[in-house]
């Protein structure tokens, strides 16, 4: 971009210092300081200037807001992989580039399942309580906090994309008998090599399993996949796991069923209506029943800073006169 304007860039939201000192650099940024979410008449004045919007996933691109947008608007070098915030097709009818930051959070998020596929049966987060609370730990005991092996117990992957393949290789390495259900059967060698069992019935596999791990994107097709009558094939003693999105998942069928005694355990990192929290699940949690997390399953400065790196490296290839490495098109969807 040597000798040439550099491009206004909005930035919704605060990133890393190093990201944000780079974007200073290379671009006319405008950064968000104090990291609080725009309003909508804030959004609508960036997308009228801006020649680069950088959203998050707090922030609802859609199709009315895009139409807003100013002429100077050329791409949205989107802060995150999910793209579900942003109607890209409208985007792409109105001439404007949409990228993602794709293959930067795998490893952390998968880190994070199986942290919860821990936590959950295992009363970690329990257990850590008991030594903060008021009342003295009365010390070890042979029947006391005693929770569930997940050593030789059946994992079922709902997603066994880039996310759900490394969940499946630390599940593996845990002990776990790996089973899956995809779109697609993965590659002969990548099963192989997992052990892996596929399962074209979704329904089938739910009913199977004694843990089940949510890794697929958030698309119209995938919006509670996880139905009030899917829910209900789960076993009465096994526990699912979500850090993928929220709405996957019917939220308020599994509340039920934990309720009930038909699922025994949650552990969540995403919600259905966030930042809006469930009541009940607040007090599941509260009894023990399920682990919340604030969606913090990608929060690694590393994976941030990479995310960064990869919103730049799409902006100057833009304006660069390339097509950007991350091109996301509107059937991808």
């Amino acid at each position: 971009m040597a000798g040439k304007k550099r491009p206004l860039v909005v930035i919704t939201r605060k990133l890393p210092d190093p990201v944000e000192t780079r974007m200073r650099e290379l671009f006319d940024a405008r950064l968000n300081v104090e990291d609080r979410p725009m309003t909508q008449p804030e959004l609508v004045a960036a997308i009228k200037e801006a020649d680069v919007l950088v959203p998050t996933i707090t922030d609802q691109i859609d199709a009315a807001l895009i139409a807003q947008a100013g002429d100077n608007l050329k791409l949205i070098a989107n802060f995150g992989n999910g793209v579900d915030k942003i109607d890209v097709e409208a985007a792409a009818k109105k001439g404007i580039t949409v990228t993602n930051t794709p293959n930067v959070l795998t490893e952390d998020t998968a880190d994070m399942t199986m942290a919860l596929m821990l936590a959950v049966p295992r009363r970690l987060a329990e257990g850590a309580n008991v030594l903060t609370s008021d009342k003295k730990w009365a010390g070890w005991s042979p029947t006391w906090m005693l929770g569930r092996r997940i050593w030789g117990k059946r994992l079922g992957i709902v997603g066994m994309g880039r996310i759900g393949t490394a969940v499946a290789r630390r599940a593996k390495a845990f002990g776990l008998s790996i089973h899956y259900h995809n779109r697609h059967r993965v590659l002969p060698a990548v099963e192989e090599g997992l052990e892996a069992t596929y399962w074209e019935s979704l329904d089938q596999m739910l009913a199977r399993m004694d843990i089940i791990s949510v890794n697929c994107p958030s698309t119209p097709a995938t919006f509670h996949l996880l139905s009030a009558r899917r829910l209900a094939l789960m076993q009465p003693t096994a526990y699912i796991v979500n850090t993928a999105r929220g709405d996957i998942i019917d939220e308020e069928s599994l509340v039920k069923l934990i309720q009930d005694g038909k699922i025994a355990g949650a552990g969540l990192d995403v919600y259905e209506h966030e930042p809006a929290l469930n009541s009940k699940l607040l007090k599941l949690a509260a009894k023990n029943k399920v682990v919340l997390l604030p969606h913090m399953g990608s929060a690694t400065l590393e994976g941030r800073i990479d995310m960064g790196e990869k919103v730049i490296i799409n902006i100057r290839a833009f304006f660069d006169g390339h097509r950007p490495p991350d091109r996301v098109l509107p059937l991808r969807t």
